[in-house]
């Protein structure tokens, strides 16, 4: 057994493109600067913020991941896992490395 253990794998990015006012986009390369890092980054942890403070979007989310998992699979074993997923995608928990395959099967 190995000492130590395998670095994290980093989480798999996509690219978005949005368009915002003038000044959010000042704000936030300013924002990047101050905490030294990409504004990438500034802009998922907000995100990642968002999604875990508001409760009513989390409720949400898993009522329509409920209703997307019974129109698919019928309820089942496969819901609860992808539930499970979503509810740590949007508190901002990570998914634990034995479940990833399952969540990636779940997901796929």
């Amino acid at each position: 057994m190995a000492i130590l253990k395998s670095p994290p794998r980093p989480p798999k990015n996509e690219t978005v493109q949005i368009r915002v006012e003038e000044e959010i986009r000042t704000k936030l390369q300013k924002y990047a600067e101050f905490i030294d890092s990409s504004e990438s980054y500034v802009v998922s942890e907000a995100l990642n913020l968002l999604f875990r403070k508001d409760e009513e979007f989390r409720a949400w989310l898993g009522e329509h991941a409920r209703n997307d998992d019974q129109a698919h699979t019928g309820g089942g074993s496969l819901f609860e896992i992808a539930k499970k997923a979503s509810v740590c995608i949007a508190s901002g928990s990570e998914v634990s490395q034995e479940a990833r395959p399952q969540v990636k099967k779940a997901l796929t």
